[in-house]
Protein backbone atom coordinates (compact mmCIF):
# COMPACT_ATOMS: atom_id res chain seq x y z
CA UNK A 1 0.00 0.00 0.00
CA UNK A 2 2.86 2.35 0.83
CA UNK A 3 4.46 1.73 -2.57
CA UNK A 4 1.19 2.57 -4.33
CA UNK A 5 0.91 5.89 -2.51
CA UNK A 6 4.55 6.78 -3.20
CA UNK A 7 4.03 5.93 -6.87
CA UNK A 8 0.91 8.10 -6.99
CA UNK A 9 2.81 11.05 -5.52
CA UNK A 10 5.69 10.53 -7.97
CA UNK A 11 3.31 10.44 -10.95
CA UNK A 12 1.61 13.66 -9.84
CA UNK A 13 4.95 15.37 -9.24
CA UNK A 14 6.29 14.31 -12.65
CA UNK A 15 3.12 15.50 -14.38
CA UNK A 16 3.29 18.90 -12.71
CA UNK A 17 6.99 19.30 -13.49
CA UNK A 18 6.57 18.36 -17.16
CA UNK A 19 3.61 20.72 -17.59
CA UNK A 20 5.48 23.55 -15.87
CA UNK A 21 8.48 23.47 -18.22
CA UNK A 22 6.45 23.48 -21.44
CA UNK A 23 6.05 26.84 -23.25
CA UNK A 24 2.96 28.91 -22.58
CA UNK A 25 2.71 28.62 -18.83
CA UNK A 26 1.15 26.16 -16.43
CA UNK A 27 -2.45 27.41 -16.80
CA UNK A 28 -2.33 27.07 -20.59
CA UNK A 29 -0.96 23.55 -20.28
CA UNK A 30 -3.77 22.59 -17.89
CA UNK A 31 -6.31 23.93 -20.40
CA UNK A 32 -4.69 21.82 -23.13
CA UNK A 33 -4.77 18.75 -20.86
CA UNK A 34 -8.48 19.33 -20.20
CA UNK A 35 -9.08 19.69 -23.96
CA UNK A 36 -7.29 16.41 -24.68
CA UNK A 37 -9.19 14.66 -21.89
CA UNK A 38 -12.53 15.73 -23.41
CA UNK A 39 -11.30 14.49 -26.79
CA UNK A 40 -10.33 11.13 -25.26
CA UNK A 41 -13.78 10.82 -23.66
CA UNK A 42 -15.51 11.49 -26.99
CA UNK A 43 -13.26 9.12 -28.95
CA UNK A 44 -13.61 6.47 -26.24
CA UNK A 45 -17.39 6.72 -26.49
CA UNK A 46 -17.18 6.36 -30.25
CA UNK A 47 -14.99 3.27 -29.80
CA UNK A 48 -17.40 1.65 -27.33
CA UNK A 49 -20.41 2.38 -29.55
CA UNK A 50 -18.61 1.23 -32.71
CA UNK A 51 -17.39 -1.95 -31.03
CA UNK A 52 -20.94 -2.65 -29.82
CA UNK A 53 -22.33 -2.19 -33.32
CA UNK A 54 -19.68 -4.50 -34.78
CA UNK A 55 -20.41 -7.20 -32.19
CA UNK A 56 -24.18 -6.99 -32.67
CA UNK A 57 -24.22 -6.68 -36.46
CA UNK A 58 -21.73 -9.43 -37.23
CA UNK A 59 -21.67 -12.72 -35.35
CA UNK A 60 -18.49 -14.18 -36.83
CA UNK A 61 -15.85 -13.50 -39.43
CA UNK A 62 -12.80 -11.34 -39.85
CA UNK A 63 -14.69 -8.10 -39.18
CA UNK A 64 -15.50 -9.27 -35.66
CA UNK A 65 -11.85 -10.19 -35.11
CA UNK A 66 -10.15 -7.17 -36.65
CA UNK A 67 -12.89 -4.52 -36.65
CA UNK A 68 -12.41 -3.17 -33.11
CA UNK A 69 -8.64 -3.06 -33.58
CA UNK A 70 -8.99 -1.17 -36.87
CA UNK A 71 -11.49 1.21 -35.25
CA UNK A 72 -9.06 1.80 -32.39
CA UNK A 73 -6.24 2.50 -34.83
CA UNK A 74 -8.36 5.02 -36.75
CA UNK A 75 -9.44 6.73 -33.52
CA UNK A 76 -5.82 6.79 -32.32
CA UNK A 77 -4.76 8.56 -35.50
CA UNK A 78 -7.68 10.97 -35.06
CA UNK A 79 -6.44 11.75 -31.55
CA UNK A 80 -2.93 12.43 -32.83
CA UNK A 81 -4.31 14.83 -35.44
CA UNK A 82 -6.91 16.63 -33.28
CA UNK A 83 -4.98 16.53 -30.02
CA UNK A 84 -2.05 18.65 -31.17
CA UNK A 85 -1.21 21.90 -29.39
CA UNK A 86 -2.60 24.95 -31.13
CA UNK A 87 -0.08 27.45 -32.43
CA UNK A 88 1.22 29.98 -29.91
CA UNK A 89 0.20 33.49 -31.06
CA UNK A 90 3.12 35.67 -32.09
CA UNK A 91 5.53 32.79 -32.69
CA UNK A 92 6.49 32.12 -36.29
CA UNK A 93 6.41 28.42 -37.21
CA UNK A 94 9.82 28.61 -38.89
CA UNK A 95 11.58 30.37 -36.00
CA UNK A 96 12.84 28.38 -33.03
CA UNK A 97 10.99 28.72 -29.75
CA UNK A 98 12.85 30.49 -26.93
Amino acid sequence: MRGFLVGLVVIVAMTVSVLAIRPGGFRRQLRLVARRFRLVLVLGGIFVFGSLVIRLAFKEGPLVDFGPAALGLVLGIAFIIWGRDPAIPGVNASSPRP
